[in-house]
């Protein structure tokens, strides 16, 4: 296989950018995304077909390795939703705050907040080969916004692993540990180790 000690990774969201270049040090070298590249269009209707058409695109335009990811919130009381549109939920310019916002409101009083991260990391190499991997973090939605830390839904979201606290109040430390996108990139780095 060529060489996974770079990778460039297929993301332009500069919040998701800096949690896999932590998750992923001392593993890989991460190469930013080539600021020419138009943005992928995400209109496949799962998290692995997201990730592939990501990766697939920038390592079409490198000739090099490309490692993205997808995530999506399945909650219980929404039928799975906002699911693989998580990040639109609101509407396509929607900013975190507007997601969070109508996820609290599409809740309401609600005492079935269940729900689940889950994050396809994916590697594809020019010539089509890929390998993904998937993290999953249960919780709750919790009622009201608490702490700043993280981007996304990290101020509602309640994981069942942690102590109550949201990953909003957590540390990126105590975050990276339990979550969705870590457990993805904790297995996307040793199955990339083991290569």
């Amino acid at each position: 296989m060529t060489s996974v000690r770079q990778l460039v990774c297929a993301s332009a969201n500069p919040d998701k950018v800096a949690e896999i270049a932590a998750l992923l040090d001392g593993v890989v070298h991460l190469l930013p995304r080539p600021a020419e590249v138009p943005d992928v269009v995400e209109d496949a209707d799962t998290l692995e077909g997201n990730a592939r058409l990501k990766a697939a695109a920038i390592a079409a335009h490198t000739g090099h390795p490309a490692v993205s990811d997808d995530t999506g919130l399945f909650v219980d009381a929404l039928g799975g939703g906002p699911g693989v549109l998580a990040a639109r939920y609101a509407g396509d310019d929607a900013t975190y705050a507007d997601n969070r916002e109508k996820l609290l409101r599409e809740l309401g009083d609600t005492d079935d907040r269940g729900a689940q991260f889950v994050t396809v990391a994916m590697v594809v190499w020019p010539d089509g080969r890929e390998l993904a991997v998937r993290g999953v973090c249960a919780g709750t939605i919790a009622r009201s916004e608490q702490g700043t830390s993280g981007f996304g839904y990290d101020p509602v979201f309640v994981p069942d692993d942690g102590d109550g606290r949201t990953f909003g109040e957590l540390t990126d430390t105590e975050k990276h540990r339990i979550s969705h996108r870590g457990r993805a990139f904790e297995a996307l780095a040793a199955a990339l180790r083991g290569l």
